[in-house]
């Protein structure tokens, strides 16, 4: 096969072709006449030398050979169009864009605060930020998705080099009026026969209570299973079972939601949140600049927190 023999309009057709299910409405999709589009398919099938539809009265499923196309023809045009939109930024004047990573908790409590003020001092770098769960920040970074990645401590490093960005303490959420809202502080043993509202069971915050559940000889009682710290909240003023969440995420619901927030006496609530990169000595400049700007902020936080001070 000659590969000079693909184009990308035709690799967008086949890819809305598989889509549809139709060689009529991906010609339609793609402004093309039906003939047209069905000369192109034919003559990518005779590039390749193999079948890539199965053609049946309600219009075509793609083969196994087909199957295997679609899914390259998408990773190819993902990124013709990430490639644009990097060459659009330089000619728009950008410097950079940094692809940043980070959990949930890094999101909710610390990046809103620390980005801003990079943002400011570097007006010409962008920074693309997508929030994922601890285990995918790491394979993120690994497989270069990710310049760095922010994650919590526990998860798997698979070789990446970290530093501390953050310290987290977590805390018991209950409903105004349950039968804990008397004491002030609990030991996580205590909670674990009640009901729990957590995130999902890909999350490091999960992984960590069902195995300091299971340190203490008991089971997790999951009876609803969330996306975000919000929603945790919410369901919880609702009455639909208690959760563990960061003090700094909570903070603001307990102000405008019916929920009190209790102290935790296990050791294990203090949380260490890192950044991970697979070299930091080799990122490019745009991604150096935002890592010394993290450093250089948890440097700050550090040092207001020396005293011990985590109420």
């Amino acid at each position: 096969m000659n590969p000079n023999r693909l184009d990308f309009t035709t690799l967008s057709l086949y890819t809305l072709v598989v889509k549809t299910g139709s060689i009529s409405k991906a010609a339609h999709f793609s402004n093309l006449a039906i003939g047209a589009a069905s000369k192109r398919i034919s003559d990518l099938e005779l590039a390749l030398g193999t079948a890539l539809l199965a053609r049946h009265s309600r219009g075509v499923t793609a083969t196994p050979a087909g199957e295997a196309l679609y899914r390259h023809a998408q990773r190819i045009l993902e990124n013709v169009d990430q490639l644009t939109a990097d060459l659009s930024d330089y000619a728009a004047g950008i410097d950079g864009v940094v692809s940043l990573w980070a959990n949930t908790s890094a999101i909710t409590q610390f990046l809103p605060r620390d980005i801003p003020a990079f943002m400011t001092q570097n007006p010409r770098i962008r920074i693309e930020l997508e929030e994922q769960n601890s285990t995918d920040v790491v394979m993120a970074v690994l497989d270069g998705r990710a310049d760095f990645g922010i994650f919590a401590d526990r998860t798997p490093e698979l070789g990446l080099q970290t530093i501390t960005y953050r310290w987290d303490k977590l805390v018991l959420v209950v409903p105004n009026g349950h039968p804990l809202t008397a004491r002030s502080r609990i030991n996580f043993s205590e909670a674990l026969e009640y009901d729990f509202v957590t995130l999902s069971k890909d999350t490091s915050l999960y992984a960590r209570m069902r195995l300091e559940t299971e340190a203490v000889g008991k089971r997790l009682k999951v009876h609803i299973q969330v996306r975000s710290f919000d929603a945790m909240c919410l369901m919880v003023e609702a009455g639909l079972g208690i959760a563990v969440l960061p003090q700094d995420a909570v903070r603001p619901h307990t102000r405008s939601m019916s929920i009190t927030k209790i102290e935790i006496a296990d050791g294990w609530v203090r949380r260490k949140l890192v950044i991970g990169a697979r070299d930091f000595t080799a990122l490019p400049r745009p991604a150096r600049l935002l890592l010394d700007h993290l450093k250089a902020r948890s440097n700050e936080n550090m040092a207001s927190l020396s005293g011990g001070n985590w109420g």
